[in-house]
């Protein structure tokens, strides 16, 4: 049955794709495979920090934007978000002329604050926790009748995730491995559900901090549940995951296998990819390719993409 859901998933995406094109920037694939020593592996990375707004989120945002009915457009769109998401659904309203409110914690930096603000949204700010801030968000929703843009816990955001790979079968359709980061899992279920029908044969691997493997345990557990977590470099995909998180059953399907890694081994990853190309990559893109350096010696003669989800703001 969740074959079945995550191949009706594959066909969303590809619909997806067709809708938001023209919003986005098709991101580049490079060839990087002179970044480890090792040259064995055909390495590439699917530069998803070149996105307009420096990650993969915009393709979620504006997938969910562009679906709203003319009702639901003209009372607005609410989201809860301390980063990329908040951002991401601040620009892509901004693009159709509806209004935006973007919930967050009174721990945003102050540079997303002000890139969330200048694409138009209004910022209001609630608690110290981001979990507070999306509750506050969900319930204002609620009361004022607007659509809330979940960041991972809505089908159509996921289906614009899922782009990614659409693009990747574009522009190298024979892959053996795909690297993935974690957090709610909209963007390794997005792509792991289209992947899997144009190429059962790819693995995808999913990549966790240690300090913050909430959907790995959640995995394991089979449910949702809380998962204790430590501070991480990889902001972007730390956080628990919501109840009823229709991702979850997408992942334990479209996820073949897992590796975790240190914040050593994560800060070790950011300082090569800036060493070697002078790329400054966030946390959660160094976790894939922390995981892929632990694992390469798996994949020597293999096409490995790894996917750099956004760039350090």
């Amino acid at each position: 049955m969740q074959e079945k859901k995550t191949h009706s998933l594959a066909t969303q995406i590809h619909e997806a794709y067709e809708r938001i094109r023209s919003s986005i920037v098709q991101t580049p694939l490079l060839d990087v495979s002179g970044l480890l020593p090792d040259h064995s592996v055909r390495l590439l990375f699917k530069m998803e920090n070149l996105q307009h707004t420096g990650s993969f989120k915009l393709r979620g945002a504006t997938n969910k934007v562009l679906l709203l009915t003319a009702e639901q457009a003209s009372k607005g769109v609410i989201a809860a978000s301390n980063g990329n998401h908040g951002i991401a659904v601040a620009l892509a309203a901004h693009k159709k002329g509806i209004a935006a409110e973007v919930y967050v914690s009174t721990h945003v930096s102050a540079v997303k604050a002000k890139r969330i603000e200048q694409h138009g949204a209004i910022i209001r700010r609630v608690g110290t926790d981001p979990l507070e801030a999306e509750m506050a968000a969900r319930a204002a929703a609620m009361q004022a009748d607007k659509v809330f843009i979940s960041p991972y816990n809505d089908v159509e955001v996921v289906a614009g995730q899922g782009t990614i790979a659409v693009e990747l079968q574009r522009q190298q359709p024979a892959v053996d491995v795909i690297f993935v980061s974690v957090g709610g899992g909209g963007l390794i279920g997005g792509i792991g559900a289209y992947q899997k029908m144009v190429s059962p044969g790819t693995e995808i691997v999913g990549c966790w901090p240690e300090n913050s493997p909430v959907m790995f345990e959640c995995m394991k557990a089979g449910r949702i549940i809380d998962v204790p977590e430590r501070p991480t470099l990889s902001e972007s995909t730390a956080g628990g995951l919501e109840a009823g998180s229709v991702t979850l059953d997408i992942c334990k399907t479209v996820i073949d296998r897992s590796v975790l890694v240190t914040e050593e081994e994560i800060a070790a990853a950011m300082r090569t990819v800036y060493a070697q190309r002078e790329w400054t990559i966030e946390g959660a893109a160094g976790v894939a390719v922390a995981a892929f350096s632990k694992e390469a010696e798996k994949y020597r003669g293999k096409t490995v993409v790894v996917i750099i989800c956004g760039g350090k703001q």
